[in-house]
């Protein structure tokens, strides 16, 4: 694996290279999606802001959740995804607030950008081995992480690529289904939740083969994280029925 790319005298992480991309690529999509509903907003400044928030998020909850870990706050390690998650996705909805736009039809738009963005920041994880990975296999695409921040010379499954596919695969369907939404105005709010049963769904079943530990019921922190935002969506999706239209 390549954890740096080493540009002559400097060394840059791939995995927060990827992030970077991931977090351009996520702004590209939210503002295309802005621009086809006709919401006035900026979403790089969005996006960068979420970013930062996530960034932050990731590390206090790494911290709360391994207080010996302490000494990775500040070095490039020490990274929780759903702390990441909970800081980006409260940040942009206080900026959507800020911005006065409708709250549900400003969450489907979010929609496929967090999943492309996810995606591709997955792809950092694969390329520094930090340790995402998943367990031995001996299936012809098992790989090992020899060079990786984490190394293994074990074959294992290359969950980040799993998760990369599949992400993708939630983030076209979301934008198709945003269209058709869009276009026929249907009621605002179901493509976010659309966005939480797959994506909590396809988390909770990729984590059955990684070497996560089990937190409750046996159960690793990211699956019951998955649980909650399968109900969360499922729930929503009921209580959005029968409303009007574009209802916000």
């Amino acid at each position: 694996m390549i954890p740096y790319l080493h540009l002559g005298p400097l060394s840059v992480p791939t995995f927060g290279f990827m992030v970077a991309l991931a977090l351009i690529t996520a702004a590209y999509i939210l503002q295309a999606d802005f621009d086809r509903r006709g919401m006035k907003a900026d979403a790089f400044f969005m996006i960068t802001m979420a970013g930062i928030a996530g960034i932050v998020g990731a590390k206090v909850y790494h911290l709360l959740d391994s207080p010996a870990d302490r000494w990775m706050l500040f070095s490039r390690y020490g990274f929780a995804w759903f702390g990441g998650f909970l800081g980006g996705f409260g940040a942009m909805l206080w900026m959507g607030w800020r911005e006065r736009l409708p709250t549900l039809e400003f969450l489907d738009a979010c929609a496929p950008a967090a999943s492309v963005g996810y995606a591709i920041g997955r792809i950092g994880c694969f390329l520094s081995g930090d340790g995402d990975y998943g367990k031995a296999t001996s299936l012809p695409w098992g790989m090992s992480f020899p060079n990786g921040v984490v190394p293994t010379t074990e074959r294992v499954h290359p969950t980040p690529l799993y998760e990369f596919f599949i992400w993708c695969a939630i983030g076209a369907l979301l934008w198709h289904l945003g269209s058709k939404t869009f276009k026929e105005h249907k009621a605002a709010g179901r493509i976010f939740c659309v966005y939480l049963i797959l994506t909590g769904i396809a988390r909770f079943l990729v984590e059955i083969i990684r070497i996560n530990p089990p937190w409750i019921l046996g159960l690793s922190n990211a699956q019951v994280a998955s649980v909650v935002s399968v109900l969360g969506g499922v729930i929503l999706l009921l209580l959005l029925k029968g409303r009007s239209p574009r209802t916000t």
